[in-house]
């Protein structure tokens, strides 16, 4: 992994992340539930000759020491990681959950946003929707949805850990939701997401009670994972939408995004959901293209 760890105390806790280096304007990378900063490595390696780029482990993910108290915690906390950059208008660029992150941050005024750029992490439905599909991970069932398909919360010693992780990488190219991955940048990724316990054993990040708070928002909140977020977004946003992605099948509802509102670009991608891990150089010319529209318009 290229890049030097660094951390950023905010409320609660510590954010840890990676300071790919580079120069020029900030870039700040948001990576969606259940993977972490590793997932922007390669992404990353394109960027630095172009920008500074640094990405962190949201809360309850990867190092960083803490978890969700809050429903919104995981999105403001960007403010308190721009403000310790000490960087003015930085690019916020999201990937799936992440991809609200950076709106939500914008729309709520915690980050003063140069641009956003949206990778499959769109909200397209109203309030009133959003909150009756949201009751769903109040059930016992999603919980358990959720533990099957990614092993969210797993405890396990360090030998079942490495043979989860090395089976991971070996089934990247059957695995839907990452075939086109390096294997070894799936391994790291994969590593990042356990955390050793005090009593020797590593638990698999997030646990299915951090995805449960973070994914049931109060309905009355000014800024709600709904459609009506996009009223808040004034900077420029290019949103990325893969053709197998989560939102491939609504793509006349994310156009309608784009079109109502002012400097948005909507950029389709033959790839699946997970861009970042799997189309990193093709992703990585439309951030610098977003990066450089940025600076010209400010010169």
């Amino acid at each position: 992994m290229l890049g030097t760890e660094v951390k950023v105390r905010v409320s609660g806790g510590v954010l840890s992340g990676v300071d790919f280096g580079g120069e020029g304007p900030g870039v700040l990378l948001v990576h969606g539930s259940g993977h972490n900063c590793v997932a922007w490595s390669e992404v990353a390696s394109y960027l630095v000759a172009h920008c500074r780029v640094v990405a962190f482990d949201l809360r309850g993910h990867g190092h960083t020491e803490a978890d969700s108290r809050t429903p919104e915690q995981y999105w403001r906390d960007l403010g308190e990681v721009v403000v310790a950059l000490g960087w003015d208008r930085p690019v916020l660029v999201g990937h799936s959950t992440g991809g609200y992150a950076v709106t939500a941050a914008t729309a709520a005024g915690v980050v003063d946003s140069g641009a956003l750029c949206v990778i499959d992490g769109l909200v397209l439905d109203d309030r009133e929707t959003t909150a009756l599909d949201n009751a769903q991970w109040r059930e016992p069932e999603a919980a358990q949805r959720l533990r099957e398909m990614f092993r969210y919360g797993w405890r396990a010693d360090e030998r079942r850990m490495l043979d989860y992780i090395e089976q991971c990488a070996r089934e990247t190219d059957t695995d839907w939701l990452i075939a086109g991955a390096r294997p070894e940048l799936v391994r790291e990724v994969m590593r990042r997401c356990f955390i050793a316990r005090p009593d020797g054993g590593y638990v698999r990040r997030p646990t299915v009670e951090e995805i449960a708070l973070t994914a049931v928002p109060d309905p009355e909140a000014a800024v709600y994972p709904s459609v009506d977020v996009y009223e808040r977004i004034e900077c420029p946003m290019t949103i990325v939408l893969p053709t197998d992605g989560f939102y491939a099948p609504r793509s006349a509802e994310v156009r309608a995004v784009v079109r109502a509102g002012h400097d948005r670009r909507l950029v389709d991608i033959d790839a699946g959901h997970n861009v970042p891990m799997t189309r990193p150089a093709e992703l990585a010319a439309i951030i610098v293209d977003l990066v450089h529209r940025v600076a010209a318009a400010t010169e």
